[in-house]
């Protein structure tokens, strides 16, 4: 017998995912931390280069895939997870990133982006959330809170805002989580937890913008405030927070509180964070906007799901299987046929 040549896997770096594009953000801008930490993350997941394509629709964000020295698409406002589905299901063997803002991907991509979730396609999502609208100049967007004064508002404004992660949830998501730009190690985990997923990964990104909606975060990366306003999600965890992580979260008849431990409350009275728990993540989903708790990071939620492409592949094989592979000219020409003069 002929000896098998062994195929070794490919090793890639940081620079084998760095384009030779000039990076066009502005100065400071949070989206260049996203960029470092995928172009770190994307080395050590075991995917071929040729393998992996980034769509993006239109925004800051949306640059995303220039600077992705894999396959990339740059679609138009809205569309990139109706684009990204169709790619996933003619190429099942892909793995398929969407890059969106808040404005793309809930404003006028909103309805593609909670059948995308619904579906349960075996896509990524990453969303970046300035709440703003930074490449139009600053005008409030989807996540803008209530009363916030920007161009288009400027007696403030009145619009209750969408909160990312509670639109994943009642859309049926599988896999919801959220980061921070500045949080580089955290970011870089959700990042491979979002891959290991199988389904849609719905991965929110807090994004500072600089130049339109600067601080918009600061409470939850200022040194001073971060510890009293975060609380980093681990399945099977207690969920605590503050310095040096003396305040929790317990359900007091069934509604959700913040405890000091010490004399009165201790360690065993705080509640166990489970990703596989839908009231658990529906309850942390719902804190962000809500001043007297803390925002969650980290996975609200991941379950395994089969996932819609799979789905159609097999449904795809039985056709073929009970029917033949079919011909286009016979399908044509089937039933009733005329001619035109």
């Amino acid at each position: 017998m002929a000896d098998v040549k062994k195929v070794e896997k490919k090793k890639y770096s940081r620079m084998d995912f760095t384009s030779d594009q000039s990076v066009r953000w502005c100065p400071g801008c949070g989206d260049y931390a996203i960029l470092a930490q995928t172009q770190k993350v994307f080395p050590e997941l075991g995917i071929d280069r040729e393998n992996i394509v980034f769509i993006s629709g239109i925004g800051c964000s949306s640059r995303f895939p220039y600077y992705m020295n894999t396959y990339g698409f740059h679609t138009i406002h809205g569309r990139a997870a109706a684009i990204a589905s169709g790619v996933k299901i003619a190429n099942p063997e892909l793995s398929v990133w969407v890059v969106t803002g808040d404005g793309d991907g809930l404003s006028i991509g909103g309805n593609h982006t909670i059948h995308l979730l619904r579906r349960n396609i075996n896509i990524n999502v990453m969303l970046f959330n300035n709440r703003i609208y930074g490449l139009t100049k600053g005008q409030y967007s989807p996540t803008s809170e209530v009363g916030k004064i920007t161009k288009s508002t400027p007696f403030g404004s009145l619009d209750r805002p969408f909160n990312p992660l509670t639109l994943a949830m009642g859309a049926q998501a599988t896999f919801v989580a959220r980061s921070i730009d500045r949080d580089t190690k955290h970011m870089q985990a959700m990042i491979e937890r979002s891959h290991k997923h199988k389904g849609t990964s719905f991965l929110e990104i807090y994004q500072n913008c600089l130049i339109f909606n600067d601080g918009a975060f600061a409470s939850m990366t200022n040194k001073e405030s971060k510890a009293d306003n975060v609380i980093r999600l681990e399945h099977g965890q207690p969920m605590l927070f503050g310095k040096e992580n003396k305040k929790g979260i317990k359900f007091n008849d069934n509604i959700p509180e913040i405890i000091e431990i010490g004399d009165k409350y201790s360690i065993d009275d705080v509640l166990i964070h489970n990703e596989q728990d839908y009231v658990i993540a529906s309850m942390l989903a719902n804190f962000t906007y809500l001043d007297i708790f803390p925002d969650p990071v980290g996975v609200l939620y991941a379950i395994d799901v089969p996932s819609y492409d799979e789905h159609v592949v097999q449904q795809i094989d039985e056709a073929i299987g009970h029917h033949g592979t079919g011909s286009i000219k016979e399908l044509l020409n089937s039933g009733n046929t005329w001619i035109v003069e």
